[in-house]
């Protein structure tokens, strides 16, 4: 409950995270059937990085702030950010490329960014806001009337048992919809935490997930977010190819020339 994005947006990881986003919701809206988006942790939807909280740690500055004229495998993301103004936030995007036939559904537990995020929705017909636990709601609103569904988590990371909550709600959100697109995003600190995560989804009995992972620097200091990853259910077709252009392209962009920074797209379990 403590955990405020404001600080955090348009940083590195949130360039990584939503140029994946986009070229997600872009494969999910190739077919005209509706799609069912759920994002988990949604925050408040859009973030002023003139604010305070911006302006005090300046992540965006080595985040959206290096992607001025860029790659074509980051063209899309970067358009829609310039296109919705201030930096969009997961649901803001989603939002964005939504089309009438589609619905989302937001969850944000903290209070005051439940309230934010409903005001920025207003009377939006196609998006509900609910003020409740996400994991409580894998279970709740999976399976959706639509036959399709793109699920987005981003937990904090704040509890020590997240990685662990983590796979279970994949497992739970696969056994409820097998056929839906989950994107769950994680940091990389030092790498045993998302080595044991990644040992567990092998585990776990999920089909066809692949791993992609960015990092800045050796992931080594335990204090510092030197990377980030993500875990994609159901991958698009052609999704590892794309993927490591798209990291490829990030890493020319945001990377300082530390040691050990770099990208890697792995496969954890076939289809």
């Amino acid at each position: 409950m403590n955990y405020r994005h404001a600080f955090h947006a348009g940083n590195f990881a949130d360039c990584m995270k939503h140029a994946f986003l986009v070229s997600l919701l872009t494969a999910t809206t190739r077919k005209p059937a509706g799609v069912f988006y759920l994002d988990t942790h949604a925050g408040i939807g859009r973030y002023d990085l003139d604010s305070d909280e911006a302006q005090r740690t300046g992540e965006w500055h080595n985040g959206i702030a290096k992607l001025t004229n860029p790659p074509e495998s980051l063209a899309d993301y970067v358009g829609l950010v310039r296109e919705i103004g201030m930096y969009p936030g997961s649901p803001a995007i989603i939002r964005a490329r939504m089309r009438p036939q589609d619905r989302m559904a937001c969850c944000e537990l903290h209070p005051e960014d439940s309230a934010k995020l409903r005001r920025l929705f207003g009377r939006d017909k196609q998006v509900s806001v609910h003020q409740r636990d996400a994991w409580e709601a894998l279970g709740a609103l999976l399976p959706p009337a639509e036959k399709r569904a793109l699920v987005l988590i981003d937990p904090p990371y704040e509890a020590t048992d997240e990685f662990e909550r983590v796979v279970e709600g994949l497992k739970l959100g696969v056994s409820r919809m097998r056929s839906a697109v989950f994107a769950a995003w994680y940091p990389v600190k030092h790498r045993q935490p998302p080595r044991e995560f990644h040992r567990a989804l092998r585990a776990s009995g999920i089909r066809d997930v692949v791993a992609v992972e960015l990092y800045l620097r050796e992931p080594l200091d335990a204090a510092r977010l030197n990377g980030c990853g993500l875990v994609i259910v159901n991958p698009p077709f052609g999704f590892e190819a794309v993927a490591a252009q798209t990291l490829e392209d990030l890493i020319g962009r945001l990377g300082s020339g530390e040691a050990g920074a770099g990208f890697s797209v792995e496969r954890l379990t076939d289809e």
